[in-house]
């Protein structure tokens, strides 16, 4: 197998019988970072998530190095997915994520642009959201390699509730893209000495 466990990459797996997360919703994350310490930047945000008491955090992707998408004249991005539970609404989730964003420093100087940090919820169980602020599945999930070869890494039989097809066959009907390599494991220490 691909993925690690969370105590793999040296954080902290939410109690998940006492706080009840474990029989919350499934949910797959994205992360990405491209400016900064970009492994630093991940392993904090992962932190940050695995030490909430009403997430609890299954299993991470490997890291992949990938090209921009959009806006290309920047440095690639380091890309991993998250598997969770929680019983956190959509809304409540968006804004816990929010959160980690704005503590780690996120800032997007335009659509696209280079970010320290940025978290998407992908699939929140089958559900279906469509509000001003949150769309969910992902509007471009199944356009998206960075994200669709680490969500079949650690669930190729997710379900897109609106395309109607697991992730693995979205994967394959997608045609060429972008640039998507495997970079590593997550980072379990400030400072790790590969390349940032």
């Amino acid at each position: 197998m691909c993925y690690a466990s969370v105590a793999a990459v040296g954080a902290r797996r939410g109690d998940v019988g006492r706080s009840g997360v474990g029989k919350g919703v499934r949910v797959f994350l994205s992360l990405g970072s491209n400016t900064g310490r970009r492994p630093d930047n991940l392993r904090k945000a992962l932190r940050l998530l695995s030490d909430d008491p009403e997430i609890g955090v299954v299993r991470v992707s490997r890291l992949y190095s990938t090209s921009p998408v959009g806006y290309t004249q920047q440095r690639e991005f380091l890309n991993g997915v998250l598997e969770l539970r929680t019983r956190l609404s959509p809304g409540a989730l968006l804004e816990r994520l929010q959160g980690i964003e704005a503590g780690l420093g996120k800032s997007t100087p335009f659509r696209n642009g280079p970010r320290r940090i940025d978290i998407d919820v992908v699939l929140y169980g089958r559900r279906v959201v469509r509000r001003r602020n949150l769309a969910i599945p992902h509007p471009r999930m199944h356009r998206r390699r960075f994200v669709l070869e680490p969500l079949v890494e650690l669930a190729p039989r997710a379900w897109h509730p609106l395309l109607r097809r697991t992730a693995a066959r979205i994967l394959g009907e997608l045609g060429p893209g972008e640039r998507v390599r495997p970079w590593g494991a997550w980072p379990t220490a400030v400072g790790s000495r590969r390349g940032g």
